[in-house]
């Protein structure tokens, strides 16, 4: 009898307390009248709306291959190999590999090969795809069987649509029988009107990915034949891993050597300014592939998964302690300023202690500049795994990333025919998660800097 196994990897359990501890602050910034409207502004904001939408698809995407485990059997009783519900959800474009490259939407492979025809002659030619098209009769059905697809897909899609303006239609109606205020009806069918289309947009683009991928290689296969598709949906978890936990890393070290640093002054001060020049004037390089080769030592002797996931994680800490160094610096700005302004001044005079104006009065007014600071460093983050990858010292090879993809790629574009769509996967799966981050936090920006205020 099977059995399921729960794994929690260091990693999986670190996206697991982020997730609390954001739910927590969440709920206490809610409680300030500042946050609330900083929240409506955003909310408000259509195209922060849209790009909000977008991050949650990804981290959907992510948290679905954060929730790993094993199959258990009474013929191998220690379990087989880890999986995450993703793989699970995916198992088909997992198990479809092909031989070796395949173009998008292609039935046959990228190169010519010998092959033996049933007359017993040898020719070269480029030999059908075992899954890529394999419904196909003759490969001209190709594309009048690609548009049936589509057409399938978007029906399903606008179907799930049709059900969810049902729902908004019941919500509206059962608010009128309950007295609610038109007003409040009124925001109701306008935020639900919102969600409705960006959800029925969301159902159309799983349902043509799930059609037209049950028949075909959507974005090509690699040198190993595996699915392109499936491999840049893998790595989304990886560029999420790298920007939020290193952001985690970053954010303690920078407020509390910022707000020491602009409160205290004097020594403290210099002793701070030392380190973090010091940091700063180090090649970042130099001192991740440095603290890369002392912490990788040991790694080895572990299942793939899991060192992989180790290696992950010190990655993830190296990148945070090189890089906290410019918050630090806009924190203790900020709190040189605080420090003069009257109400922390009449605090002192009153022999407040200095940790409750710290915690009290300094850390509360400088949260906007690391918020601010920490949505637009993701982008710079997910960004840096690429460039590390690509010099040799990023995320293990066995784990897929973008990065991976890239250093990949660039043997791969040198090659006669080029294989240009690893290339363009990995650049279209970043730029769909940095753009909406960076358009999101520029929102988030104007939100909560009050020199910046729209409304």
């Amino acid at each position: 009898m099977l059995g399921v196994q729960p794994v929690l990897l260091w990693s999986d359990a670190l996206i697991f307390a982020l997730l609390l501890g954001g739910g927590v602050w969440l709920g206490l910034a809610l409680r300030r009248e500042y946050w609330r409207v900083a929240l409506r502004q955003v909310a408000s904001n259509r195209a922060a709306a849209l790009c909000f939408g977008i991050l949650c698809l990804y981290g959907a995407v992510g948290f679905l291959d954060t929730l790993h485990f094993r199959v258990v059997s009474p013929a191998a009783p220690a379990g087989g190999n880890i999986q995450s519900l993703l793989d699970l959800l995916c198992r088909r474009l997992a198990q479809q590999s092909e031989k070796t490259y395949s173009a998008p939407f292609a039935t046959h492979l990228y190169t010519k090969e010998t092959v033996f025809l049933p007359d017993g002659r040898q020719v070269r030619t480029y030999p059908r795809l075992r899954y890529g098209g394999r419904h196909l009769q003759v490969p001209q059905q190709r594309w009048p069987d690609i548009r049936a697809r589509l057409v399938e897909g978007l029906g399903w899609g606008l179907g799930s649509g049709v059900v969810l303006l049902l729902g908004l239609l019941g919500l509206l109606a059962w608010g009128r029988r309950r007295g609610v205020a038109a007003e409040r009806l009124a925001a109701w069918r306008r935020r639900g009107l919102g969600v409705v289309g960006f959800l029925t947009a969301v159902a159309v683009l799983v349902a043509e990915v799930v059609v037209l991928s049950a028949g075909y290689h959507i974005l090509g296969t690699d040198k190993a034949g595996q699915d392109v598709f499936y491999t840049a949906l893998k790595s989304v978890r990886t560029g999420l891993v790298i920007g939020t936990l290193t952001t985690l890393i970053v954010t303690p070290f920078a407020i509390l050597f910022g707000v020491l640093a602009g409160y205290f002054g004097g020594r403290v001060d210099d002793v701070i300014q030392y380190i973090y020049t010091t940091l700063s004037s180090i090649p970042d390089i130099l001192l991740i592939a440095a603290a890369m080769l002392i912490f990788q030592v040991g790694l080895t002797a572990k299942e793939t998964v899991i060192s992989a996931d180790e290696r992950l994680v010190y990655l993830c800490l190296i990148m945070g302690i090189t890089s906290w160094t410019g918050l630090c610096r806009l924190i203790r700005a900020e709190v040189l300023k605080l420090r003069e302004i009257e109400y922390v001044q009449a605090a002192d005079a009153f022999g407040v202690s200095r940790a409750t104006i710290i915690l009290r009065h300094l850390v509360p007014n400088v949260l906007h500049i690391v918020l601010i600071s920490v949505i637009l460093r993701f982008s710079g983050l997910v960004l840096a795994e690429a460039v590390l990858a690509y010099v040799g010292i990023g995320v293990d090879p066995s784990m897929q990333s973008w990065g991976n993809m890239i250093n990949q790629a660039r043997l791969e574009l040198a090659r006669e025919p080029v294989v240009w769509w690893n290339l363009f996967a990995a650049f279209v799966f970043m730029f769909g998660l940095v753009l909406p981050a960076n358009i999101f936090g520029d929102a988030v920006r104007d939100a909560l800097d009050p020199r910046l205020r729209t409304q």
